[in-house]
């Protein structure tokens, strides 16, 4: 276990080091804001992108495995709406907030690294198949269900257009979606570009990490403990241990895909639930808080995920 710690741990000082920091002001805000705005706008898209317009989709691209992730996505997002709202009180908007949290994972930011720290560069295929709708299905899921809830009357096809909106807005889901056009077309890409793109690409993942730790010490762990811990649980630990089940024994994927579903599904949720949480303007202290304290639980959960791993 103490080999599958140390694995995970130099991701996570990744992020420390940027915290820290911050704290110590050696890094301002404003400074931290750059490097999000940089690598959420700008490095991650292309990295997504190269990754996405070079994947073997014939390979990688198979619907048993984003059918045993994105099943635990939709459970736990089900059981963190309903047990917010039926459990803990909260209101219908603040419930489906502190939902989105239960599933969006850190997809990116820490799964991606882990993955690659814990089995190469080689075994990211089936993390980028699932990173690559990761975006679309969250959002698409969430917004959906939030201007449901809210839609005071707005007709079925204004909600439509309002989630089609926030979607095509989303910087990742445009990088993917070109990676898409250059992988189905075979679109030929200069190798001066492709170089330009992979000196991006390859900023993303240290520097996101870095100013990840930056965000986070934003998010003081406040709100409702009670609703924290049952964040943690259903992000943690029954996503994962459904995407195990599902990829093992039900939709019998390779182990490479199975440590690519599982990984993914242990993740902390990611800064994109405090950022839907606080585009409604609701359970943004909860969502912050859960950010903060499942990043730092998961140096311990994700080895415990590790070493169940094939």
């Amino acid at each position: 276990m103490l080999d599958l710690l140390l694995i995970v741990l130099p991701v996570f000082l990744v992020v420390g080091a940027g915290y820290v920091t911050v704290w110590g002001g050696l890094f301002s805000d404003e400074g931290t804001d750059a490097l999000m705005v940089f690598t959420q706008k700008f490095a991650i898209p292309s990295l997504l992108f190269r990754a996405i317009s070079t994947l073997d989709l014939g390979q990688n691209f198979e619907w048993a495995l984003l059918v045993s992730f994105y099943t635990g996505s939709l459970i736990s997002f089900t059981l963190g709406t309903l047990g917010a709202r039926h459990v803990f009180g909260r209101p219908w908007t603040d419930s489906v907030a502190i939902g989105f949290v239960c599933l969006f994972a850190n997809s990116v930011l820490l799964g991606l690294p882990v993955m690659e720290s814990a089995f190469g560069p080689g075994s990211l295929g089936p993390s980028y198949a699932i990173v690559s709708v990761h975006a679309a299905f969250c959002y698409f899921v969430g917004i959906t269900v939030m201007e449901t809830v809210s839609a005071r009357g707005r007709s079925p096809l204004r909600v439509l257009i309002t989630v089609a909106r926030a979607m095509f807005r989303n910087s990742l889901m445009i990088g993917v979606g070109l990676g898409f056009v250059v992988n189905l077309t075979g679109l030929p890409m200069p190798e001066v570009a492709t170089d330009a793109i992979d000196l991006m690409a390859r900023s993303a993942l240290p520097v996101a990490l870095f100013g990840l730790g930056g965000v986070l010490f934003r998010y003081r762990p406040e709100g409702d403990a009670k609703v924290i811990a049952f964040i943690c649980i259903l992000s943690l630990m029954l996503h994962p241990a459904i995407a195990y089940g599902m990829g093992r024994y039900v939709m019998e994927i390779s182990d490479a895909q199975l440590r690519g579903a599982v990984v993914t599904a242990a993740m902390a949720p990611g800064v994109n639930s405090y950022i839907f949480a606080n585009m409604y303007g609701v359970a943004r202290r909860v969502a912050a808080s859960a950010v903060l304290i499942g990043t730092a639980l998961t140096v311990l959960t994700a080895s415990f995920w590790l070493y169940l791993l094939p």
